[in-house]
């Protein structure tokens, strides 16, 4: 190696360091970044005109219109979370399940599922559940380990089950080294006197949804089969609940916590799932379902406004669906006028809908934080991604790329033996790292590099199979101590007598559920890649 090289070791290394030490992430890499570019310059093996990209890469990161949609999944998540939806479905779901063994853990894992399709925010998911279920489930015996990791890991299937934010930024960065990689392979098809060579497709945020939704529901399945197994083994574990009969179950009851977030799910996911919305636009359907959820619920007794609402945010999406709405058109046929007209009078009645709920929402007092939260969140996702951005420009031009590229060719078993490699760092990282940092930092510099090597049948790696093997293995960095934030979320509610040896042992068998998760992919990619090839069937 060269000196450009052991510049480029030493400042992955001495990021990994400060981000250790407590560092804000965006900071440090922005930091770090400048530092050695400083040390490259003095040394002649950095031309700091890289860094003169830098404004231009801000600039495009603030313009992808991809992007846009964290800031409105967040929106729709905190939302929903302070709207007392999973308390509602925690208390109903609870009463359900409870009187069978490992009742309450069935029912936490069914509603960590529903509310990742919905919420998407790990932290609100394990400490809304922690508050709510884990002091039921220890005063009826559960064993704290048990309690404590179905509540956490079943808090962590925001991360993989769609909408999902991590889905979103990993999809993004997926969707930029696929064009980087049939780019090269283009090129180098060019120069070899190859002009058949074809670019794929392009990746979208919504491939990866799509992608992800068949092993999310798996893994939740898997939770509940384990929470099944452990309850009939050994069932002093997980005993049984009674009924509250002062509160008892009724249909009304289920369908009153169930079919709102249910409505809003289908919508959401349905609309990307169909082609009618790209992931953007779905949501922003959500964040308007999420709000007027949020002002019926502050308000059940004058429904029928939002009602209204919801019902005239139906009918566009089935106008969307079947009918061209566009204005800006020379010739519109009578019908399609009829549609624009209808268009514009239910969105009259969406945006009075839309008022009252904001009106309800900011008299209870809630609007404010639900702001100060997205904001909070938003804001860090996009400083992060800036300070990624200098580091990785700081990275290529001290020669990191083709590094890492002879790295990874060099490993034997060819493709899969590269994956597996990178599977393992990806893993061993997310011990210590969050998951932003390894998908701004470390998903850059390999996924273009894994997408050109030959497959052993000839073939490149499918990217979505790539995305979707990523996010199953980031979701275990929420679970893998030291630095897991579900673990911490749910040290911060847990009662006294579940320390955190016990939190600890809960998750273990979960990480195992997950790693098992990546070896189905591993063998069966065909559970990644099959709803996304159907969708595109003719």
């Amino acid at each position: 190696m060269d000196l450009a090289n052991y510049l480029d070791v030493a400042m992955f290394g001495a990021a990994i360091v400060l981000l250790l030490s407590g560092f804000p992430v965006a900071f440090t890499l922005a930091g770090t970044g400048l530092i050695f570019a400083g040390l490259g310059v003095l040394n002649g093996v950095f031309d700091f005109s890289y860094v003169n990209a830098l404004p231009q890469r801000i600039y495009g990161t603030m313009t992808n219109e991809t992007l846009i949609a964290v800031p409105l999944f967040v929106f729709m998540g905190v939302t929903l979370e302070r709207s007392r939806v999973a308390e509602e479905l925690l208390s109903t779901m609870g009463q359900l399940f409870g009187p069978m063994r490992g009742g309450v853990g069935i029912a936490v894992c069914i509603v960590g599922a529903l509310l990742a399709a919905s919420t998407g925010i790990v932290g609100a998911t394990v400490v809304t559940m922690g508050l709510l279920s884990l002091p039921t489930m220890l005063r009826y015996g559960y064993s704290p380990a048990l309690a404590s990791g179905t509540i956490a890991a079943s808090g962590t299937l925001g991360q993989i089950i769609p909408p999902s934010i991590v889905l979103v930024i990993l999809g993004d960065q997926i969707s930029n080294a696929y064009q980087e990689s049939q780019r090269v392979l283009q090129e180098q098809a060019w120069a070899n006197g190859d002009f058949s060579f074809v670019p794929g497709p392009p990746v979208s945020v919504g491939d990866l949804f799509a992608g992800a939704l068949v092993p999310g529901i798996l893994l939740v399945l898997c939770y509940i089969v384990y929470m099944i197994v452990v309850a009939f083994l050994f069932p002093k574990l997980a005993p049984p609940v009674p009924r509250d009969d002062a509160n008892p179950i009724t249909l009304k009851r289920i369908g009153h916590a169930l079919v709102p977030p249910i409505v809003l799910i289908v919508a959401v996911l349905g609309s990307i799932l169909a082609g009618i919305a790209t992931p953007t636009e779905a949501a922003a359907m959500g964040g308007v379902g999420a709000l007027l959820l949020a002002g019926y619920r502050l308000d059940e007794d004058r429904p029928l406004m939002i009602y209204a609402a919801a019902a005239a945010l139906v009918g566009l999406l089935v106008l969307v669906a079947t009918m061209d709405l566009r204005i800006s058109r020379t010739e519109i046929s009578e019908a399609d006028m009829i549609g624009i007209y209808a268009a514009a009078a239910l969105l009259a009645v969406l945006a009075l809908g839309i008022l009252v709920s904001l009106v309800r929402v900011a008299r209870s007092g809630v609007l404010t934080s639900i702001v100060r939260s997205t904001t909070e969140i938003s804001a860090m996702v996009f400083v992060i991604l800036i300070g990624a951005a200098l580091f990785s420009l700081v990275f290529r031009g001290l020669g990191g790329d083709d590094m890492v590229a002879e790295a990874l060719q060099g490993i034997p078993g060819g493709a899969l033996g590269a994956m597996i490699t990178v599977m393992l760092i990806m893993f061993v990282l997310g011990f210590f790292l969050d998951f932003l940092e390894i998908v701004f930092v470390v998903v850059p510099l390999v996924a273009p590099v894994l997408l050109m090597l030959q497959m052993p049948d000839g073939s490149t790696m499918n990217p979505i199979w790539l995305g979707i093997m990523m996010a199953v293995n980031l979701q275990t960095s929420f679970l893998t101590p030291p630095f897991g934030f579900a673990l911490f979320y749910l040290r911060g509610v847990a009662p006294p007598q579940v320390s955190t040896m016990a939190i600890y042992r809960g998750i273990i068998p979960f990480v195992f559920i997950q790693i098992g998760m990546l070896v189905a992919l591993w063998y069966l990619p065909q559970l990644a890649t099959w709803l996304p090839t159907a969708m595109y069937a003719d």
